[in-house]
């Protein structure tokens, strides 16, 4: 059984309890008590908890050059609303399965604020297309659904096939935006920064979930994600010359 009891080691006692929000035990010991810098296990411990916390931190702002280039624009084209769905049933499937299973917040926290904006995005590009009920409706039935799978009454079964499911789920949900992209030669009001960052913080939650769950389920998701975000972004690549020619007539 892992000592989960707080050791102060060379720190004071309180920022030692901040130490193992990134440090937990029996590693912060092995480190900083016992001084074991080559302890390999405690090394990807602790990268994995800086890489996840890092991946939560940056989450908070990744998909707000998205927001931001809708609200200036004024515009939802060429951004499907079945793709933004899409990707925040497979966030959603993501955060109430972590929040159910208990695993580290660390491991899934950025499914929150993920969720978040991207609700905000569904809500502008139904707004910006005139669907003003519609798009009030999409929030209310949306957290009227989280708040049931957060809650003790969501069978862990169900949650279980939503993480299911989930891969298969982003890879429709990117297909479609894929297709569109394909379809009109252009990314249209997709933000470069929000989609290269989406790509490399599926590469690096390979790692975190599978040092800090275990989960072949989730794992799977974030290849599968990886590789699709990753068609996403090289189309950013492959259409720049012709959205930049678009913005300049």
């Amino acid at each position: 059984m892992v000592d989960t009891a707080v050791s102060s080691g060379p720190f004071p006692a309180f920022l030692a309890a901040w130490i193992q929000f990134l440090v937990p035990q029996p590693c912060f010991d092995k480190l900083f008590v016992d001084l074991d810098f080559m302890n390999i296990p405690c090394l990807k411990v602790v990268i994995s908890k800086c890489l996840g916390f890092g991946i939560i931190l940056g989450s908070v702002i990744v998909k707000v050059p998205q927001i931001v280039k809708l609200l200036k624009a004024k515009s939802g084209e060429g951004i499907s609303l079945i793709s933004v769905s899409c990707e925040l049933l497979a966030i959603s499937a993501t955060w109430s399965y972590g929040f159910a299973s208990k695993f580290p917040f660390s491991s899934y926290g950025e499914a929150v604020f993920l969720a978040l904006q991207t609700l905000i995005i569904a809500f502008l590009v139904l707004f910006y297309n005139g669907q003003t009920m519609q798009a009030f409706t999409y929030v209310v039935s949306y957290v009227s659904v989280m708040v049931f799978l957060l809650s003790p009454y969501a069978p862990f079964q169900l949650l279980s096939i939503l993480q299911t499911g989930n891969a298969f789920v982003i890879m429709a949900s990117k297909l479609i935006q894929a297709v569109t992209n394909f379809q009109n030669k252009s990314t249209g009001q997709l933000s470069v920064i929000t989609v290269f960052l989406l790509f490399v913080g599926a590469i690096a939650r390979i790692f975190t979930s599978i040092q800090e769950t275990g989960d072949n389920l989730v794992v799977f998701t974030y290849v599968v994600s990886t590789v699709f975000n990753g068609i996403i972004a090289a189309q950013m690549l492959l259409y720049w010359k012709a959205d930049n020619k678009a913005k300049m007539e």
